[in-house]
């Protein structure tokens, strides 16, 4: 044997020790949890060595590195093999960490959270969300590069990777998420498939017998196969190739799920731990030796010679953009800037005007296109109806990739998905639209928007039956308030244009959670009393139209209802019942503030109230208590005339002052 052979059999010896200890901390935190899943742990820790350590850029000193390479494990109940190469690469988890798997307030949850585990860039674990996540990262790296990067001066030039299962391609977001991506084409976006042919039931031919490669070139995407899940040079090989395609790629890696074990290949070691005797059966299959969770010397050094270039290189790119501040300082500041900030006075409207709340946004979003270059989105095939158009600002396609209109395509679920990773990346702000009744098609991502504390923004039009002629299946009912019951989450309804403004100006300053914003597609007057109300709605609910003298009684109403119980108000005087109206544009943001401030707004002594919104209407019993009523849709709705439909079910003057005199009885 020559002395190059014994170098080479060291340097092979080294790298397969270091896979095994990704393996063995894996199945150690599984078994010391008694919960995990032991399966993908053994099958895709050569894929994921080959790919962090060879290739991904990263600090784990600064995890939210800008110009970090993103990765999103999408298949996140692997969580236990992402935990294990954090912290062998360096992160801040300790050995006690990975100890406490699973348990309360660790660091390292069941599956994936982002902001809770350093390193963790999405929260994962329901399927193929980190899938979509990760094509808005790469949207968001190829818009942010042409906006930004200057010649020389290439401060965004990084990639997103994911890494999927059977189960991620199985649902149907992978397919709005594939689509997207292999359209535009997102070059930078290399997705490894962790193929093993098993799914939580059984063998994936019980259910599925599609064929990847013909899926993924259909989209347009660059497809390769690695037959070898454990062969390094291979996996190398292949993103490498991916890195220099000029289409987003898939790498499907053929490998054994729970490889080592008797219960390899199998469904079995999918989602339990293995227990002692399968455990006794992996050491000896990988001739292991060392105690749990003990990791050899020389492993760790071999890890730690892989992290000194990756912080070498973090450090010159610290100094490029260094000098990229010095000479470009505007760009700079926008960059890293999180906010979106309205000119002062650039949005006017009047009072007595009919606008449509719709309308009303999208004149404030083109203000706010004009003042900050980082806000942008789309809309999913609706932008002429929800009137979110950034005039202007062109068109983000592949040969156009700084425009700031997304054209999503009727991909609601896609189009949430990747607007979270846009979030997530970093360095802009952005929206989606569609119809609030399709909000449904969505509902998953802005869950996982609230886990996640990021600030998208999901502008919904055509709020209520008042939609009219295109019938029940277009009219939304439940929708706000399945809305509003997400934890985290602030939903806005204005009650005219100048309340838009106000709700636009408070989403721009919230940096830490979701927004809805709930518009109108009928004109609604613009009210004087709404002029300047950014600090009330900011407050979430308000008196719009105090009592004369002594309130009797509360009417609380949110958006186009908050005209009607102004009118109703009056209506009242005429019979000498003294009442104010209370707006309530985001009960999110209400039920935050002080408790002095709520009863100052709804005084516990007046108990006379009545609540009026065109919706389910069991939200708002928090706030009329047992001596009140509610007006709202309990049902679904009708096709005809939006005015018409809104009398049929009650939202008049004349029932609204009844509804209240009936409290007298």
């Amino acid at each position: 044997m020559t002395k190059l052979d014994t170098t080479q059999l060291a340097k092979q010896s080294i790298c397969q020790r270091s896979i095994d200890t990704l393996k063995m901390l894996g199945v150690e935190m599984i078994e010391q949890a008694n919960s995990g899943h032991p399966g993908i742990v053994l099958g895709a820790a050569p894929l994921v060595y080959s790919l962090w350590e060879h290739f991904l850029s990263f600090n784990p000193r600064e995890p939210r590195w800008f110009n970090r390479d993103r990765f999103v494990l999408s298949a996140g109940h692997g969580s236990a093999l992402l935990y294990a190469l954090l912290y062998m690469n360096g992160f801040d988890l300790t050995i006690d960490d990975l100890k406490a798997f699973r348990q309360l307030d660790s660091k390292t949850p069941g599956h994936p959270e982002y902001g809770h585990t350093p390193g963790v860039d999405a929260t994962t674990g329901p399927l193929s969300q980190g899938l979509g996540m990760a094509v808005g990262m790469a949207m968001a790296e190829k818009h942010l590069a042409a906006v930004y990067n200057r010649p020389t001066f290439p401060v965004i030039d990084h990639f997103t990777y994911a890494l999927v299962g059977d189960g991620d391609l199985e649902e149907g977001l992978s397919q709005e998420a594939i689509n997207l991506a292999g359209h535009l084409p997102l070059r930078k976006l290399i997705v490894l498939y962790d193929s093993n042919d098993v799914s939580l039931d059984g063998p994936l031919s019980d259910s599925s017998s599609e064929n990847a490669a013909q899926r993924f070139r259909a989209a347009g995407w660059d497809y390769q196969l690695v037959n070898n899940g454990n062969d390094i040079e291979s996996l190398d090989t292949a993103i490498a190739h991916a890195q220099r395609s000029d289409k987003p790629s898939l790498i499907e890696v053929k490998t054994i799920i729970g490889e080592g074990t008797p219960l390899a290949g199998t469904n079995k070691v999918h989602g339990a731990p293995l227990g002692h005797d399968n455990l006794v059966q992996l050491k000896k299959s990988l001739d292991w030796q060392l105690a749990p969770f003990q990791v050899d010397e020389d492993v760790y050094n071999h890890y730690d010679h892989f992290i000194n270039q990756k912080i070498s290189a973090y450090h010159d790119w610290q100094k490029l953009f260094h000098t990229y501040q010095e000479q470009f300082p505007k760009l700079a500041v926008s960059l890293l800037d999180n906010q979106l900030r309205l000119p002062s006075k650039s949005v006017v409207f009047k009072a007595s005007e009919m606008i449509a709340t719709r309308n009303a946004s999208s004149t404030i979003m083109q203000a706010l296109a004009t003042t900050n270059p980082n806000f942008w989105g789309g809309a999913a095939d609706l932008t002429a109806s929800n009137k979110t158009y950034l005039i202007g600002c062109g068109d983000f396609t592949a040969t156009h990739p700084q425009g700031r209109n997304i054209h999503y395509g009727i991909r609601e679920f896609g189009m949430a998905a990747a607007a979270n990773g846009i979030t997530l990346h970093g360095g802009s702000r952005t929206f989606v639209s569609t119809f609030l009744v399709f909000s449904d098609y969505l509902k998953a991502a802005i869950r996982l928007a609230a886990l996640m504390k990021v600030p998208t923004t999901y502008v919904f039009s055509h709020d209520s039956i008042a939609v009219g002629e295109d019938g029940p299946t277009h009219e939304p009912v439940e929708q706000i308030t399945g809305l509003r019951a997400i934890p985290g989450i602030n939903v806005f309804r204005p009650a005219d244009a100048n309340e838009t403004l106000a709700s636009w100006q408070t989403i721009g300053q919230i940096t830490d959670q979701p927004a809805v914003l709930v518009t109108s597609r009928q004109k609604l007057p613009v009210m004087a009393e709404t002029a300047n109300s950014q600090e009330k709605v900011a407050r979430g609910g308000y008196v719009i139209s105090p009592a004369k003298v002594t309130a009797e009684g509360l009417l609380i109403a949110s958006g186009s209802e908050v005209s009607l119980a102004i009118q109703a108000q009056q209506a009242l005087r005429q019979m000498n019942h003294d009442v104010a109206v209370v707006s309530m544009p985001c009960l999110e943001l209400f039920n935050r503030q002080p408790n002095e401030y709520r009863q100052k707004v709804l005084p516990p002594t007046v108990t006379k109230r009545v609540a009026i919104e065109m919706g389910t209407g069991f939200i708002w019993n928090q706030y009329v208590g047992t001596g009140g009523k509610i007006i709202s849709v309990d049902c679904f709705g009708q096709s005809g005339d939006g005015p018409t439909i809104a009398a049929n079910y009650g939202f008049t003057v004349d029932n609204v002052v009844n509804t209240y005199l009936s409290l007298n009885s």
